[in-house]
């Protein structure tokens, strides 16, 4: 079976569309249909006993919410909130997790033809969790599948919270 010329052409032309963000120095994407809202941050509750990289929960209009810093789960060092952090909100299998970032930075479209899969490892991360890399004229962009960030028994410390 042949592939139409105007078929290739369509598969370079496929943009995907990207939340951006930034943690500590890196720059990273997660594909905005992953991602249900962008806030401020808020006041944020402690729970006892909860894994490290979680903050805490917050109540986003009627539902508890766990908040994972996602500094602290990238193994960076953890930061003082400022007036850019921001909280992503996704659902991971059926459950709500916030992630902290340090700044959010746009919607962007980048041509799925300049995504590469992602070296053995990237900047110290595993690569379990990235889903390629962006390459742009000038950077590059770390894509992330938030769905894989969490282990089943980080998804099920999550549920307790």
């Amino acid at each position: 079976m042949e592939i139409e010329e105007s078929e290739v052409r369509q598969q370079d032309d496929e943009l995907i569309q990207l939340v951006t963000f930034s943690v500590g120095e890196e720059e990273f994407g997660v594909d905005i249909l992953q991602v249900q809202e962008i806030i401020r941050t808020m006041e944020i509750s402690n729970v006892p006993r909860a894994p490290e990289f979680v903050e805490g929960v917050i109540n986003l209009r009627g539902k508890v919410i766990p908040i994972v810093d996602l500094r602290k789960k990238l193994g960076l060092e953890a930061r003082e909130h400022d007036k850019h952090t921001r909280i992503i909100v996704i659902e991971i299998s059926t459950m709500i997790v916030g992630f902290v970032v340090d700044s959010v930075s746009e919607v962007l479209r980048i041509p799925a033809n300049t995504v590469e899969p992602p070296p053995p490892v990237v900047s110290g991360l595993e690569s379990e969790y990235i889903d390629g890399v962006g390459k742009m004229e000038d950077r590059l962009l770390i894509l992330l599948d938030l769905n894989q960030l969490l282990s089943n028994e980080e998804r099920e410390a999550l549920n307790i919270v």
